[in-house]
């Protein structure tokens, strides 16, 4: 890796991100540049992160991009960084410091939750060379079908369609107007989610893989790439608790979600450990599957690492191992 006064970095700073003030990126970034060579682009809207990340690669310009803000500005750095596809010789490394409301990916991979703590982690990696390779996930249209020209996406830690979608976009919805992103806004948008969903008792989704017979009448269908699927405060939530970034996709799909099972489940996930997610007859849970599609008779919300995507009728899942290699 060199020394790292002369390691090239790129810093990308959402600047809305949720949890970081301006002084404390302002005190990160410092930290940051008595270390690295460090050049710092803020984003200026949606997508920019993406673009920044992807003129990286193309140009050669940096060893490793760093992404201040949560889970979608890593998403959409990710994104940029495989624009051209996995190639760990010619990639820049990703880095991460936790700046969102819930930051998943970045504990997930053990960072701690407060940015400038995960400075003090992520100079110690740089300076130890440590960095890992890992799993991601890859959704695409399906030929054939009305989505087929969607374009693909990856996804670092999960992806929903059905019910867990519609709340993420009955969030989005209320963040957009000015509502703080906090767990209790979640639990009140999965209530109304439940409310007005007339499929929730008679599901529309089928999960079908190569070999394997059909699993039909689904409700929701959350797919994993790393265990815990999210955090409620300081509580993780495992819906896969098998689910790792060193193996491919785990998919946990219920076909029922009646007030009863709405309650059973939702208290099992809050119960969950990391040996014991939700169970029960009306559960279907896969493990380390690589490829799977989920069809819709009706087209359904949509989510890729918390942001809603629209509605879709029909997705394609790969999950892709060692995509990417990551400093922690």
């Amino acid at each position: 890796m060199g020394n790292l006064h002369t390691m090239r970095a790129l810093l990308v700073v959402n600047p809305v991100a949720t949890t970081t003030s301006a002084r404390t990126r302002d005190v990160l970034t410092h930290a940051l540049a008595n270390d690295l060579e460090l050049e710092v682009a803020v984003t200026e809207c949606r997508g920019h992160a993406r673009q920044l990340a992807r003129q990286a690669v193309e140009q050669g310009s940096v060893e490793v991009v760093i992404a201040l803000g949560g889970d979608g500005t890593v998403n959409e750095v990710v994104n940029g960084l495989l624009h051209h596809g996995p190639g760990p010789d010619r990639l820049p490394r990703l880095a991460v410091l936790p700046g969102g409301s819930t930051n998943v990916f970045a504990r997930a991979l053990g960072l701690p939750n407060d940015a400038v703590e995960a400075t003090g982690a992520l100079l110690d990696a740089l300076h130890l060379r440590r960095d890992r390779t890992i799993g991601l996930g890859l959704a695409a249209g399906t030929p054939g079908t009305a989505d087929a020209e969607v374009p693909r996406r990856w996804f670092t830690f999960c992806a929903g369609f059905g019910f867990d979608a519609g709340v993420v976009g009955l969030v989005e919805q209320q963040r957009e107007s000015g509502k703080r992103s906090t767990h209790a806004l979640y639990l009140r948008q999965a209530l109304r989610q439940f409310v007005r969903d007339p499929r929730r008792t008679h599901g529309s989704i089928t999960l079908e893989r190569p070999g394997e017979e059909p699993v039909e009448h689904l409700v929701l269908s959350i797919v994993c790439n790393t265990a815990p699927w999210t955090y409620l405060g300081s509580r993780p939530v495992y819906a896969a608790p098998g689910a790792s970034f060193d193996t491919a996709l785990d998919v946990l799909a219920l076909s029922r979600l009646s007030s009863a099972a709405l309650t059973r489940y939702g208290t099992q996930l809050l119960r969950s450990t990391p040996e014991r997610g939700p169970h029960g007859k009306h559960v279907s849970a896969l493990h380390d599957v690589t490829h799977f599609t989920l069809h819709s008779q009706v087209p359904l919300p949509f989510q890729l690492d918390g942001d809603h995507l629209g509605l879709r009728s029909s997705v394609n899942f790969t999950g892709v191992r060692r995509a990417l290699r990551v400093i922690v």
